[in-house]
């Protein structure tokens, strides 16, 4: 029955004089998502409305799922157009729309007509009226509310298209991707990072990944762990670079030459700055972490500060003030907590002290750092250098 998909926006409605260039980015958004599924799709823009008009046979659960992945996107409405053949047409094609849209007609509805084509020979009010008569003798079961209907029947007469459809399916909202810039972003195996790089795509950064291996210690399948993470995120965010970092050597050199109840601050440091260089390198404009204040040592207030003073760069934190169980909340909606529960150890965990410090002083981390000259510099710079790259769409 449905031969379009009508994408409604919310937030993109208020940029003004740039609203052109975010419908642009969510046009091609929409194309890209519907790109990966079965069917043959046109992505268009029309008087103000972004349409999903289906060229073929498609399978409607598989598009909705799809759009419901697009950043930018309030509202997804499988609509019926059909052109303007006068009233009586448009009556019977409502009739018709309603009859296989609602098996059941026991329900209440509303009528909401608007009219962007004034010269129609009716207004809204006489539309909304006669289509509720036309719509009560067709189906006697049926009701009207016009506070809490359970079926809010919307008309648009719109240039040469009139538009009916009553279902709206909640998108994600945000902003489309690649209109806030390009950002990096530490990906763990863990649950937080996963959802900070998804919340931070949500307001339309481009996101590339940074992950910190350690062989031996960690395996290949806490690699492939955070390698599946990323497509999860990508699911959101679209095609993700992934920078594969091998930590080792830097891991046990700080092991080696720094006191071992600030390791981690030490270790988080130089991982926040090869991330910074990475990024640099391929056009980041920030860092992004999965950082909450005070859920494990490395976040107090006083490590985060630490941590900062490393980078040149702003640091990103989405879930800076979210305790555990929202973030929980969060990765099971975009799929990622079944994956991040696996039991495949990350660099962090492996060599995190048995009583690591809470209020780290930046002048004795800087004193103590100092142990590592003239064996950090060869190490990093081969970290850079050995870095593996994988592309994940």
């Amino acid at each position: 029955m449905y031969k379009a998909f009508l994408i409604k926006y919310a937030e993109i409605g208020v940029k003004g004089n740039n609203k052109r260039v975010f419908e642009d980015a969510l046009v091609n958004e929409v194309k890209r998502a519907l790109k990966k599924i079965t069917g043959e799709f046109k992505v268009i823009r029309h008087e103000g409305r972004i349409y999903a008009q289906c060229l073929s046979e498609y399978d409607y659960d598989e598009v909705v799922t799809a759009l419901k992945r697009v950043f930018g996107i309030a509202w997804i409405c499988p609509v019926v157009q059909i052109e303007d053949n006068g009233f009586d047409d448009l009556a019977n094609q409502v009739i018709n729309y309603l009859d296989k849209a609602y098996k059941n007609k026991n329900l209440t509805f509303k009528v909401n007509a608007r009219r962007t084509r004034k010269n129609y020979p009716m207004n809204s009010m006489e539309i909304n009226m006669e289509l509720g008569g036309r719509i009560l003798d067709a189906f006697p079961e049926m009701k009207v509310d016009v506070h809490k209907p359970e079926v809010l029947l919307q008309v648009e007469i719109r240039g040469d298209v009139i538009n009916i459809y009553s279902i709206e399916v909640p998108g994600p909202g945000g902003m489309p991707i690649g209109t806030a810039g390009k950002a990096m972003l530490l990906l763990s195996g863990g649950i937080d990072s996963p959802v900070a790089g998804y919340m931070v795509a949500k307001r339309g950064v481009q996101i590339e990944a940074t992950y910190f291996h350690a062989p031996p210690y960690t395996s290949e399948r806490a690699k492939q762990k955070v390698i599946d993470l990323a497509k999860i995120v990508s699911k959101y965010s679209g095609p993700i670079t992934l920078n594969v970092v091998n930590f080792t050597d830097i891991q046990m050199a700080i092991y080696e030459k720094c006191p071992h109840d600030e390791l981690t601050i030490i270790m988080r440091r130089y991982m926040m700055k090869i991330a910074e260089d990475l990024g640099k390198m391929s056009g980041c404009q920030g860092l992004v972490t999965g950082e909450s204040i005070g859920q494990v040592a490395s976040q107090t207030m006083a490590s985060l500060y630490c941590t900062n003073e490393v980078c040149t760069m702003p640091v990103f934190r989405p879930v800076i003030g979210f305790d555990k169980q929202e973030i929980i909340d969060i990765s099971e909606k975009i799929g990622s907590y079944e994956t991040s529960i696996q039991p495949f150890e990350d660099c962090c965990t492996i060599f995190v002290a048995k009583h690591p410090v809470t209020k780290p002083n930046l002048n004795v981390i800087k004193q103590h750092e100092t142990n590592l000259d003239g064996v950090i510099e060869e190490l990093y710079k081969t970290a850079i250098e050995t870095t593996e790259k994988i592309v994940i769409e």
